[in-house]
């Protein structure tokens, strides 16, 4: 059994089918016999719409009241995906960011996290169910909605699979992986494979935008996996993580399976 944190991004959660795309993916997954956390952006250009709604009421909006706003974007979405997961058959209970332990500074519009205590997405698992939780959102020490800037929902998908110790994070988005050129512009771009944090820091710090660049510093500073795949097919995708590991140790690209491991909840 492996414990598996999967993102899906705003493109693959766009729409009330592709939301049902995505659940029985998720589902597929923990039927395969795995443990499963979820975090989500919010859909589609929803962000870019509560901006602009913004701006229409006022053109310098209070950083605090633009954080409370922001994460509503991704509270729908987490709320939807785990209804459908519960229409098709299973179980699974959505997380603010403040619900799901993430502790974050008090900058907002680009909050850092400073920890997570991810009790209670521990307790929905061990439940046997899917922890949902919405990104790119924290709370400060003064309970306050806090977001984490662009990207942030990579970086909450990250820190959420450090906290749980799970044994990869999986960041779907719209492209089959990591890729040369972005393969939208140039067609004959080529496919990585398996790529390290610091190239893969290097790629987005040049403009790369698979990944933001905090969610790969993460990543390298805990040593977390991650495979990055697109939500709309099952091809094999790209495998970020250290060189030293043997990729063998990650869950098989189509099932998220690993050989069992007794110790594997205990030690969460």
């Amino acid at each position: 059994m492996a414990l598996i944190v999967q993102k899906y991004g705003g493109s693959s959660v766009a729409d009330s089918d592709s939301i049902k795309r995505v659940a029985k993916r998720i589902i597929d997954t923990k039927r395969a016999g795995n443990d499963i956390a979820v975090v989500v952006s919010a859909m589609g250009d929803t962000t870019d719409d509560l901006i602009d709604q913004a701006m229409d009421v006022d053109s310098n909006p209070p950083a605090r009241e633009m954080d409370m706003l922001m994460t509503a974007g991704e509270r729908i979405s987490m709320s939807l995906l785990a209804m459908s997961i519960h229409a098709q058959g299973e179980h699974a209970h959505s997380f603010t960011g403040s619900q799901a332990g993430f502790m974050t500074d008090a900058r907002y519009g680009a909050a850092h996290i400073r920890h997570v205590r991810p009790q209670r997405v521990m307790k929905a698992l061990d439940r046997g169910e899917v922890g949902i939780v919405a990104g790119f959102q924290g709370v400060n020490p003064d309970g306050d909605a806090t977001t984490l800037g662009r990207g942030g929902s990579d970086t909450s998908a990250v820190a959420l699979a450090v906290a749980l110790k799970a044994d990869v994070c999986e960041i779907y988005t719209d492209v089959d992986g990591v890729f040369t050129a972005d393969p939208r512009i140039v067609p004959t771009a080529r496919r990585i494979a398996r790529i390290s944090y610091e190239e893969m820091l290097e790629m987005a710090a040049g403009g790369s935008k698979v990944l933001a660049l905090r969610c790969v510093e993460y990543a390298q500073r805990f040593r977390m996996p991650i495979h990055v795949r697109s939500s709309f097919s099952h091809r094999p995708g790209t495998l970020i993580m250290p060189d030293d590991v043997d990729a063998d140790k990650i869950p098989n690209l189509e099932t998220g399976q690993l050989p069992d491991r007794p110790a594997a909840r205990a030690d969460r």
